[in-house]
């Protein structure tokens, strides 16, 4: 009698419930990947044997294979908290070494280097010293802290109604005395160390129709010994872009030791000259002071944008992810990693949506793909099938003592 096949259907069930097991154990494990016990027959094949007349020696757990599907994705309140919607791996580096997940719990450690839970740190394309992203190899990710440096402005721009039903001022123009301008504006400029300055601009009607005299203070001082332009309007109320030599261009002098540009442009393009209250619709200047980092947040296509107190954003970096010709040959390493191997082949890396990449979505995280409802079904199965073989076993020890009973 033999009992080689009950035995290895009790190897095969207990192997299924392992698996079974511990996919049950990492139902909450973030971008955990479920397995799957795969059998195969057992047969002893000899020359002198009859197809037909062989009997198999039972059964074999032939690999247990990972299963890549997607998670569900549920939102956190961590910009770094990052899943991947569709195909591919985040790639990460613990001392040289290369490993993949789909765990995208990431946080920023005391070196501004991106890092899973266990340390490792995450790859991807770092910037340049303009800012720019490379688009060489991936390499760790670091947030820098630096501050980011001020801009001086360099060129403004005022779009503005004035009202035509105004009378013409009488007296010389003093920014200190109201009755000497018609309407008057300020707006914030910058100069090259970031300090903050009040760019006043005085509106004064002339005794010339749809003539408008511009004149304009820096801190209360006023800029030159007169006006910086003249604006004229046509008789439905439009700006004449050409009598009015817009943009006008002034020279800045900072009292602190910085400088503006040599000429600063004013553009006034747009502005009109219509029977309404004096109105300033927009005003725009491109300068900025230096600032501090407040924040991060994370686009769908992985480029880290840093933010900044003073309004801005700046590139540090773009998450990179990989994908294999076969995931299910990866080597599974623990901590939510894997490794490559001979059967995996060699990681195809790109940019979050490039390819059959998925797209990253931040503040988020994958939960794992195990259905509980099935495993808890599969248990069933497995322990049905370990009884039964059980059963098998039983039988032939039972047949076994009655032959060795006959007398």
């Amino acid at each position: 009698m033999s009992f080689q096949q009950g035995l290895s259907g009790l190897n095969a069930a207990a192997r299924n419930l392992d698996v079974i097991s511990n996919n049950v154990a990492n139902a909450n494990t973030v971008g955990f990947k479920q397995g799957r016990a795969e059998f195969a027959d057992l047969y002893a094949n000899t020359l002198a044997s009859a197809g037909r007349a062989t009997v198999g020696l039972g059964v074999t757990t032939s690999s247990v294979s990972q299963q890549f599907s997607q998670g569900n994705i549920t939102t956190t309140n961590s910009p770094l908290d990052i899943a991947i919607n569709g195909g591919g791996m985040f790639r990460v580096s613990n001392n040289g070494a290369i490993a993949y997940t789909r765990n995208g719990q990431f946080q920023i450690d005391k070196n501004g280097y991106v890092v899973t839970g266990t340390g490792a740190r995450v790859n991807g394309f770092p910037v340049d010293a303009t800012g720019r992203l490379t688009t060489g190899a991936p390499a760790d990710l670091q947030i820098s802290a630096s501050d980011i440096a001020p801009k001086p402005t360099s060129q403004l721009s005022m779009l503005m109604n004035l009202d035509s039903r105004k009378t013409v001022p009488t007296g010389a123009f003093l920014p200190t005395d109201a009755s000497t301008y018609s309407s008057a504006t300020s707006i914030n400029i910058y100069d090259s160390q970031g300090n903050a300055h009040a760019f006043s601009t005085y509106l004064v009607k002339t005794a010339t129709a749809n003539q408008w005299d511009v004149y304009a203070t820096l801190d209360g001082t006023q800029v030159g010994t007169g006006t910086i332009g003249q604006l004229t309007f046509n008789a439905d109320g439009t700006l004449d872009t050409t009598a009015s030599a817009v943009p006008f261009t002034v020279a800045l002098v900072a009292n602190n030791g910085a400088t503006f540009p040599a000429a600063l442009p004013i553009d006034f393009t747009g502005t009109t000259q219509f029977g309404s209250a004096f109105s300033l619709n927009a005003a725009t200047q491109d300068g900025y002071a230096a600032g501090k980092l407040t924040g991060l947040a994370v686009d769908e296509s992985g480029v880290i944008m840093g933010r900044y107190s003073n309004g801005q954003s700046q590139i540090q970096g773009q998450i990179a992810l990989v994908t294999f010709a076969n995931m299910q040959g990866l080597s599974p390493m623990g901590g939510n990693q894997w490794v490559e191997s001979s059967a995996s082949g060699s990681p195809l890396i790109g940019t979050p949506g490039a390819s059959n990449l998925g797209m990253l979505q931040s503040g988020a995280i994958e939960e794992s793909n195990v259905d509980l409802t099935a495993e808890l079904v599969n248990m069933i199965t497995a322990q049905r099938n370990y009884q039964a073989n059980a059963q098998t076993i039983k039988t032939q020890d039972q047949v076994l003592q009655t032959l060795v009973n006959l007398r």
